[in-house]
């Protein structure tokens, strides 16, 4: 750690707005007060933002009005003034096409908000999948002091004696009335039991994954990311984070002190630990862009590749994050990782304090739900990146949740052109497909669907699903929900909608997948290749207006995190210009 803090007392940047006499000045604090506040909450303390992605179409994120009640009694008792203020919220189940279409776009919305306004500090509520990276990235891109208060999962979902996962299970019993062994009604039965409390998924999915990537990148308090959603302790942590951020603003403690390149590594080894999502990967590399630090695919082929997942959740393992929590939750992994001397053990935290200081004391309380390294659910998870002619710029799986059988394969290509292809072909009984092809789907990339939603993990024939075949090699430039499963390769980058390799394989082609030698080769000639590369048209048609249109023309690819080309790099919090 090499952090300084910054001399207190000294001039906030609020006060541009609200400290002084001039026309200007007596403006802004006079419309501030008729929402009741006293003069002296105007004397130079520290102003807090509170960046709410509270919303009822966002279910996952529906208690955190509660949350932000908390996180401004810490703010108040620390001597700072909480002002809480909306932020667009990207729902990840109801949210059309995808909710990654607009993940940049609330990134926008956070960015200018934290600009625009007189805030020295903000604590982010976020929750389902893509609030957390799109609030840490409208945060580093301001750099203004900031910490990140997850919502927390929902509590274990149960049916008839038997846990049930969020999205993992919904997945499951689908495939499973497609064989014939679940009834219609089962399922209907099931839904009752699936999300029984207020929280995100209580999966590994990409919502506890990226809280747990924001408290193993120091931007969370330590223990963030497992609480349930209506433990007291939610509240607690909530709380305690509104004290913090009055703190790191007398520090002047930024996300560019914390977000070193260090402190990407360390996440990305938790991830492999957690056996956690693929969208971290896709996120990550986003907020590392807009922080300045050189992330890339094959950083995080080189740092997970032989790390051992240890923690036994859904989609990967047997438990779900209640468990997680009460045997520890993510500290205990990263006290893992320090052990094993695969953690910068001196990164800075929002806390003030190196990652290694929060962790090295904490215990393990069930090693079935967190297992010891040598009893690890995988010794080689985090996330495999594939590379060939196929994908010249890489692709991701995740080995945790794929099939051993799975690693090393050779199969026959049965393609989808996109997912309205794929919808009216799969259950069809007469396609040529059986459980040793390999099927592919094209055009569900950033520019493709659009957005890169999370459809790779396709569901299986049926006809094969009946042979008790529960698992297939499937390739796609789409993404997968983060409770998903499966021998899937995602993010096929450069995409097909703009010509990418993956636009022209056709039926019959053979493809070689090969995860250890991190190998993904059409076996086409390569004067084949060029060939059909030469004569391919797009098929995808340019939005006429709006923001589809923005989406299309700045999205860059998955490989760079697809975030807009015009948003890279921090901007800064400085505004030239004065409202009148």
């Amino acid at each position: 750690m090499t952090f300084r803090k910054a001399e207190w007392p000294r001039r906030l940047r609020s006060q541009e707005w609200f400290g002084g006499t001039s026309r200007d000045h007596i403006y802004h604090r006079s419309w501030m007060k008729n929402q009741g506040l006293p003069a002296d909450l105007f004397d130079g303390r520290p102003v807090i933002g509170i960046c709410n992605t509270w919303s009822e179409l966002t279910p996952c994120n529906a208690h955190l009005r509660d949350l932000a009640q908390r996180v401004k009694h810490g703010i108040y008792e620390a001597g700072g003034l909480p002002l809480e203020f909306p932020v667009f919220s990207t729902g990840e189940s109801a949210l059309r096409p995808t909710a990654m279409m607009y993940r940049n776009l609330a990134a926008m919305d956070v960015e200018e908000a934290l600009r625009a306004n007189p805030l020295d500090g903000v604590v982010l509520l976020v929750g389902c999948d893509k609030t957390t990276p799109a609030l840490l990235m409208g945060a580093a891109s301001v750099d203004i002091p900031a910490i990140a208060v997850s919502g927390g999962p929902m509590l274990n979902g149960w049916f008839r004696g038997e846990r049930v996962g969020s999205g993992t299970a919904l997945w499951q019993m689908s495939e499973a009335i497609k064989a014939g062994a679940m009834t219609r009604e089962d399922f209907l039965d099931a839904e009752q039991a699936m999300s029984r409390s207020p929280g995100s998924c209580n999966t590994m999915g990409t919502a506890s994954t990226m809280a747990s990537m924001a408290e193993a990148l120091g931007m969370a308090l330590s223990g963030n990311a497992a609480i349930p959603a209506v433990d007291s302790r939610r509240r607690v942590m909530a709380h305690m984070s509104g004290r913090r951020i009055v703190d790191m603003v007398r520090d002047d403690l930024k996300p560019s002190d914390i977000l070193t390149r260090e402190a990407f590594e360390n996440a990305i080894r938790a991830n492999g630990a957690i056996g956690g999502s693929t969208n971290a990967v896709i996120h990550l590399l986003a907020l590392a862009g807009r922080i300045g630090i050189d992330l890339t695919l094959d950083d995080w082929d080189r740092l997970g590749r032989d790390i051992p997942t240890i923690v036994d959740l859904m989609p990967s393992g047997r438990f779900l994050m209640e468990e997680f929590f009460y045997a520890g939750g993510l500290p205990v992994v990263i006290r893992a990782l320090g052990e094993a001397g695969l953690l910068h053990k001196d990164a800075l935290t929002v806390s003030g304090a190196s990652i290694w200081d929060e962790v090295k004391d904490v215990r393990n309380w069930n090693e079935d739900v967190i297992r010891p390294v040598g009893q690890a659910l995988t010794p080689h998870g985090g996330i495999a990146v594939l590379k060939g002619n196929l994908a010249p710029r890489g692709a991701v799986l995740k080995p945790s949740a794929a099939s051993p059988h799975l690693m090393r394969h050779r199969g026959r290509a049965v393609v989808f052109e996109d997912i309205d292809d794929y919808k009216a072909k799969i259950a069809d009984e007469a396609l040529d497909i059986d459980e040793n092809s390999i099927m592919v789907l094209k055009n569900c990339g950033p520019k493709g669907y659009p957005g890169m939603a999370e459809v790779g993990n396709m569901g299986l024939p049926p006809k094969v699903l009946r042979k008790g075949i529960t698992d297939m090699i499937r390739i796609s430039d789409a993404r997968m929900s983060g409770t998903a499963y499966g021998t899937v390769i995602l993010h096929t980058s450069p995409e097909a909608a703009i010509g990418g390799p993956l636009a022209i394989v056709r039926d019959g082609d053979m493809i070689e997948v090969d995860v250890p030698a991190r190998r993904l080769h059409l076996d086409v000639p390569e004067t084949e290749i060029e060939a059909r590369l030469e004569a391919w048209q797009p098929s995808v048609p340019v939005p006429e207006s709006g923001y589809a249109r923005l989406f299309h023309t700045h999205v860059q690819g998955a490989d760079t995190g697809a975030d807009f080309d015009f948003l890279t790099g921090q901007r800064g919090k400085a505004v030239p210009r004065d409202s009148h």
